[in-house]
């Protein structure tokens, strides 16, 4: 979920999650490209829509019974498995 910017309070999965600290998500911070055609590829040329990466700053975590945005941090389990799990009422996202 954003959480700041032009997109604020949009969802979309995350696609990519770049090493700057910046990752991809869906239907989030789409921009117009101007594409040039490549006739041996077979790419038409023309004004395509994209998807461009946000910072991690901007993105939190979907909690779906809060319906809001929420902060995660990590706990083991006693079986020894490190989960993630949402501050806010203390679910486990990772089962």
């Amino acid at each position: 979920m954003v959480i700041a910017g032009k997109d604020k309070g949009r969802r979309g999965s995350v696609l990519r999650v770049y090493d700057d600290g910046r990752v991809l998500v869906e239907n989030v911070n789409v921009a117009k490209k101007h594409q040039r055609g490549n006739p041996q590829a077979g790419q038409a040329g023309g004004i395509i829509e994209k998807e461009m990466p946000v910072d991690e700053s901007n993105v939190m975590v979907f909690n779906p019974v809060t319906q809001k945005g929420d902060r995660v941090g990590f706990k083991l389990l006693e079986d020894g498995r490190k989960v993630r799990y949402f501050k806010s009422n203390n679910e486990v996202l990772d089962q």
